[in-house]
């Protein structure tokens, strides 16, 4: 059985940032946590994201601080070796998985299909991305899978939105949504760290129950 991550994540959305500036990192890891969301996938888009993991993992204790679009054993090689607690793919390989297995860390191999999820199952693997989720069938297909897949969790990524994410939120193999909208570009760009404190609020807020904060996410 594979490390479990998805109840150690401490939130029901995990955010997924684009880091263009590693020097911002620190900030907006310290405005994540003090807004109730300790964990953040930075993912490897950007020249820079390496050097956000490292500077998180360096600085900012509270933060559980992960690599996302993890695509091959190079890239889970890199990430671990700056810090990253924890792996998120998009998909998964025989190659990729195996790599990922063997860093030692948590990790969630993304899946679009049953026999993915099966496929995983098999292979003693439980927390799983699903993604692209809005595209790929969203909390319906998700709600499908409950009933024949019932060890199988997920956290579904995509274009999800503080609205359409109460419906992920409300399903039992659903712990945890990935979501963008925590930290937008915009305020990225210009360091608006109360911004990002206040959207974090917001969606940590949204495991509370129907009617809580899901307005104050979008302000």
């Amino acid at each position: 059985m594979t490390p479990e991550l998805l109840p150690a994540l401490g939130g029901p959305v995990l955010p997924v940032v684009v880091v263009e500036d590693a020097a911002g990192a620190v900030p907006l890891a310290r405005a994540l946590v003090a807004g109730g969301l300790p964990a953040v996938e930075v993912t490897l888009r950007t020249p820079a994201a390496l050097d956000a993991i490292r500077a998180i993992t360096g600085e900012v204790p509270g933060a559980l601080v992960g690599a996302g679009t993890v695509v091959s054993p190079r890239a889970v090689e890199e990430a671990v070796a700056a810090g990253a607690r924890f792996l998120v793919s998009p998909g998964w390989t025989g190659g990729l998985l195996a790599a990922m297995e063997a860093s030692g860390v948590p990790y969630l191999p993304g899946v679009s299909t049953v026999s993915e999820v099966v496929a995983l199952l098999e292979r003693g693997v439980r927390d799983m991305k699903f993604f692209p989720a809005e595209a790929a069938g969203g909390s319906a297909y998700l709600a499908a899978l409950a009933g024949p897949l019932p060890t199988a969790r997920f956290c579904p990524t995509g274009g999800i939105t503080p609205g359409s994410a109460r419906g992920y939120l409300a399903l039992p193999n659903v712990p945890c949504v990935g979501g963008t909208w925590v930290a937008p570009p915009a305020a990225l760009a210009a360091g608006d760290w109360a911004r990002i404190e206040s959207l974090a609020r917001g969606a940590a807020a949204l495991a509370v129950g129907p009617g809580a904060a899901a307005d104050d996410a979008t302000r």
